[in-house]
C-alpha cells in the first residue's frame, strides 16, 4: 500500500519558487496600494527599499535607483504615500514584494504632517534663530539671481531693479520644480558663495532665491532639508522669495530675510534711487544753511572780539614816544662815542715808543729763526730718506737692467733696424749686425753662408803676476 502523495510531481526549491512567482505576477500584476511608509533603507547602489503597511499587514517594496531619481519627493518613515508597480516574489527570502514604480503623497495633509515635523527638527537644531541672521547690504554692487531663466519671475526682478536702481546681476539657472529641483538650487547657493572675492566673475553681495506661486507638490523642492540647510550656511545675505505671500517653505525660515514676491525681494535688496538722489539734495541743503549759520556766528562773535580790542593809534603812541626820544639822544651819543674811542687811541699812541717796538721786533725774529732751524732739520732728514729709498731703487733697477747680464759675459746682437735678434733664422745672408757688449761696447759684424766653425777649445793661459786690468773688464775680445 502507497504513502499519500507518492503520485504528487518531485519538485526543486527553485522551480517550486518559480511556479509561485509566475502565479503571483500573472494574478495580480500592476497594483496601486496607500499605507504609510515604515522602514527606508537607501544603500550605496542608489536603489530604495521600503516597507508599506497598515495597522494589521506589511508590504516589502523596491524602487530601483533610475525610478528614485525622478521622485519628486525623498521616502521617509512615518509619510502617508499611494505607490504604484507589480508585485513580485524573492525567492531568497521566501517573500512577495512589490516594485514600485511610482510613488505619490498620500493627499495634502501628509505633504503637510512631514513639513511641520521637518520643520520641527531644523529648528530644534537652530536652523531657523534669528541670531543667525545677516543685515542686507544698503547697496549692493552685484545681486545673484536662483531662479528659472525662462519664468516670469527674472523679467519681474530685472525691470523692479532697474526702476530702483540698476545693479550687476548674475542669474544661476536652475529648475525651481521637479525632482532635481531641491539639489541644483542648493548647488547654486554653494557655487554663488564659492566664488573668490577678486576673482574674474564678481562674487555677489546679496543672492536672492525666487520662484512663482504654486501648490504644495510644486513648492516641495524648496522644502527639503538639503536647501534649508544650504540657505542657513551661506556666508552671503539671502533673500527667499518663494511663492505667493500665502505660500511658505522651508527656505523662508532659513532665509536671512523672507520676501512675499519676487517683486518685493527686489525692492529689499536695493533702496530707491530717486529717494537717495532727493535725501542728498535735502542734505546738501541743510549743510549749506548751516555753514552760512555757522559763518554769521563767527562774524558776529569776531566783530565782538573787535570791539574790545584798543585803537592802534593807543598802541603804537607809547613806543612811537620812546622812538622819539632815543633819536633826539642819537647824536650826542655819537659825539661821546667818538670822544672815548680817540681818547683810547691816544692811550695806545702813548704806549707806541721805539724800544717797545724793537723788544717786539727781537722776540719775533728770534721765534722766526727758531721756525726756520727746525723746518731745515725736518726737510735735511726728509731729503736723506729720499736719497736712501732712491739708491735702493737704483740698485734694484741696475740688477733688473741688460747692462747687468751683458756685464756676466753675454751679447746683445742688433739688426740694422737695431731690433734684437732672439733666433739665428732671423739673421740673412749679408746682413749687418750690431753686437752690443758690456760698458756700451758695441762690435759691428756681417753675416757670411756656411755653417760656423767649431770653436777650438783655448789652451789656459798662465797667471800671470799682478795682471793689468783691461778696457773689457776682463773679458776678452769676441770677434
Amino acid at each position: 500500500m502507497s504513502a499519500h502523495g507518492d503520485n504528487l510531481v518531485e519538485l526543486t526549491v527553485s522551480e517550486l519558487s518559480g511556479q509561485v512567482k509566475r502565479l503571483v505576477e500573472d494574478s495580480f500584476g500592476r497594483a496601486r496600494v496607500r499605507g504609510e511608509l515604515g522602514r527606508v533603507s537607501r544603500p550605496a547602489s542608489g536603489h530604495v527599499y521600503f516597507d508599506v503597511k497598515d495597522d494589521k499587514a506589511v508590504l516589502s517594496g523596491v524602487m530601483w535607483k533610475g525610478t528614485a531619481q525622478k521622485l519628486t519627493m525623498q521616502p521617509e518613515q512615518g509619510l502617508e504615500v499611494i505607490v504604484t508597480g507589480k508585485l513580485t516574489t524573492f525567492a531568497g527570502q521566501s517573500r512577495y514584494q512589490m516594485v514600485v514604480e511610482a510613488m505619490e503623497p498620500a493627499g495634502e495633509g501628509a505633504l503637510m504632517a512631514l513639513l511641520e515635523a521637518r520643520k520641527k527638527q531644523l529648528a530644534a537644531e537652530g536652523l531657523f534663530d534669528e541670531a543667525g541672521k545677516q543685515a542686507l547690504p544698503f547697496l549692493p554692487e552685484t545681486i545673484g539671481v536662483i531662479t528659472s531663466p525662462s519664468g516670469a519671475v527674472i523679467r519681474d526682478i530685472l525691470h523692479r531693479l532697474d526702476d530702483r536702481f540698476p545693479r550687476h546681476v548674475l542669474v544661476w539657472p536652475v529648475r525651481v520644480q521637479g525632482e532635481t529641483c531641491a539639489e541644483e538650487v542648493a548647488k547654486a547657493i554653494a557655487g554663488f558663495n564659492a566664488l573668490p572675492e577678486n576673482g574674474p566673475i564678481a562674487r555677489p553681495d546679496v543672492l536672492i532665491v525666487a520662484r512663482g506661486g504654486g501648490s504644495l507638490e510644486d513648492l516641495w523642492g524648496f522644502n527639503e532639508e538639503i536647501v534649508a540647510r544650504t540657505a542657513a550656511q551661506s556666508d552671503i545675505p539671502l533673500i527667499s522669495a518663494v511663492g505667493h505671500e500665502t505660500d511658505t517653505t522651508l527656505i523662508d525660515f532659513a532665509a536671512d530675510r523672507r520676501a512675499p514676491t519676487p517683486t518685493a525681494a527686489a525692492e529689499m535688496a536695493v533702496p530707491v534711487r530717486a529717494d537717495l538722489a532727493a535725501q542728498i539734495n535735502d542734505f546738501e541743503t541743510r549743510l549749506l544753511r548751516a555753514q552760512t549759520r555757522r559763518l554769521t556766528q563767527a562774524r558776529h562773535h569776531l566783530d565782538g572780539l573787535a570791539r574790545g580790542l584798543p585803537k592802534l593809534e593807543d598802541i603804537l603812541a607809547l613806543p612811537a614816544q620812546r622812538l622819539d626820544a632815543v633819536a633826539q639822544r642819537l647824536g650826542g651819543g655819537l659825539q661821546a662815542n667818538i670822544a672815548k674811542q680817540a681818547a683810547r687811541l691816544a692811550q695806545s699812541a702813548a704806549r707806541l715808543t721805539p724800544s717797545a717796538l724793537q723788544t717786539r721786533l727781537r722776540y719775533a725774529d728770534e721765534h722766526v729763526q727758531g721756525l726756520l732751524a727746525r723746518a731745515a732739520r725736518q726737510m735735511k732728514s726728509q731729503i736723506a730718506r729720499q736719497e736712501s729709498a732712491l739708491a735702493a731703487f737704483a740698485r734694484q733697477l741696475r740688477l733688473l737692467s741688460h747692462e747687468s747680464v751683458l756685464e756676466r759675459g753675454f751679447a746683445l746682437v742688433l739688426d740694422e733696424a737695431g731690433k734684437p735678434l732672439r733666433d739665428a733664422a732671423q739673421a740673412t745672408n749679408g746682413s749687418l749686425l750690431d753686437i752690443r757688449l758690456a760698458n756700451a761696447q758695441s762690435v759691428a759684424a756681417r753675416v757670411e753662408a756656411g755653417a760656423a766653425p767649431q770653436p777650438k777649445r783655448a789652451a789656459k793661459p798662465k797667471k800671470k803676476a799682478n795682471p793689468k786690468p783691461s778696457g773689457d773688464g776682463g773679458q776678452g775680445q769676441l770677434l
